[in-house]
């Protein structure tokens, strides 16, 4: 079954509660929670979708957008992330699939200037909900750390 559909699961309107690790890659166990809002459409004739996010963070609110393609020779997805604070700028891809109702996405970054393994999981899917984290590994992915977890809410 191809994988064109994975995401609409996400199309249209959330509230998004947001746990983010205070610092990352640091052995830090303090988490914040913030609000937030998602506003996710298919795009390209549904090879592509896009969410507008709203964040919340203490810090600042501040705005992002995932970018999502579908390559149907691979069967894969590509996402792509850009955000307000950094306009101008888009981070490397993660790349996966959903395979038995989790999707799976990895790809290469940096953090702090190192080189790091970057992973997307979209799990607890249902109806009206889903769950989306990020973890990063410093050890090519032998080990993961979650730094932020986003839950979903169909409005």
């Amino acid at each position: 079954m191809s994988q064109r559909n994975a995401f609409d699961f996400l199309v249209g309107k959330s509230t998004v509660h947001h746990r983010y690790l205070l610092r990352r890659l640091a052995g830090c166990t303090d988490w914040i929670e913030f609000p937030g809002t998602s506003s996710t459409r298919k795009i390209l004739d549904g090879y592509a979708n896009m969410d507008d996010d709203d964040i919340h963070h203490p810090s600042g609110r501040y705005a992002g957008v995932a970018l999502r393609t579908y390559d149907a020779k691979s069967d894969n997805w590509s996402i792509y992330w850009l955000d307000s604070r950094y306009p101008g700028r888009i981070d490397p891809p993660v790349l996966g699939r959903f395979d038995n109702g989790i999707g799976t996405f990895e790809g290469d970054d940096a953090f702090e200037g190192r080189a790091i393994r970057v992973r997307f999981l979209w799990t607890l899917i249902t109806a009206t909900s889903a769950r989306w984290e990020q973890a990063f590994s410093s050890d090519e992915g032998n080990s993961w750390e979650t730094n932020w977890y986003m839950d979903f809410t169909h409005v």
